[in-house]
């Protein structure tokens, strides 16, 4: 079963919500206070939910374990996914650093970079390899997704190193547009246009 990408987003949203409610003790979950969390509506939900072929017939709401169960069934890899971080500056230390640890099937096990000081030193937890032998290390570390940080004007050239040392997945945070095969599922977010969509809503709210 394929998911529309915005159902994806959602489930992963949703996931992230019952984590935390789990935490705080709270076993049972309506739809429309998991919407009222993200700002949908109970029916969206109920959609989504419903999407994934999880219903609860209890009158106290969705069981808040056996829904994040299902969500990690639907979203994770059975064996696990490993992937690297490339260009190990501020904002790639800080997406590193953020990540570890936060999901277990999703394992950051490698960072890449072409500055000499931070090659094959262990930062944020995780070693750093010199990008010249980033085919060589996907490979042997068997790596399907990178999480791009590097500078806008070689953005383009190391995503074509990425996909020919085998990525199958780019979350790209440069504001460089790519361009990869159709084979490599290739997700761009540009924190520049979400701040000025923002201050766009800000703006009008000043009128």
């Amino acid at each position: 079963m394929k998911l529309p990408e915005r159902t994806v987003e959602r489930l992963s949203e949703y996931r992230r919500s019952l984590l935390q409610c789990l935490e705080e003790g709270k076993t049972h979950i309506y739809s429309h206070e998991l919407a009222n969390l993200h700002h949908n509506t109970a029916v969206q939900v109920r959609r989504d939910i419903m999407f994934i072929g999880y219903t609860s017939l209890q009158r106290k709401g969705y069981d808040v374990r056996e829904l994040i169960s299902v969500i990690g069934e639907i979203l994770d890899s059975e064996s696990g996914l490993n992937v690297a971080v490339i260009g190990l500056g501020n904002l790639g230390r800080a997406v590193t650093a953020y990540f570890v640890g936060k999901r277990s099937r999703l394992n950051i096990i490698a960072s890449f970079d072409v500055d000499p000081n931070k090659i094959d030193r262990v930062i944020s937890g995780v070693k750093c390899y010199s990008l010249d032998r980033v085919k060589e290390v996907v490979e042997s570390q068997e790596i399907s997704i990178a999480i791009m940080t590097v500078p806008a004007n070689t953005a383009g050239e190391v995503s074509k190193q990425l996909v020919a040392a085998g990525i199958k997945g780019i979350l790209n945070f440069t504001t460089a547009p790519l361009n990869v095969s159709p084979d490599v599922y290739l997700d761009e977010y540009d924190m520049i246009t979400s701040l000025e969509k923002v201050a766009y809503f800000v703006k009008r709210a000043k009128k």
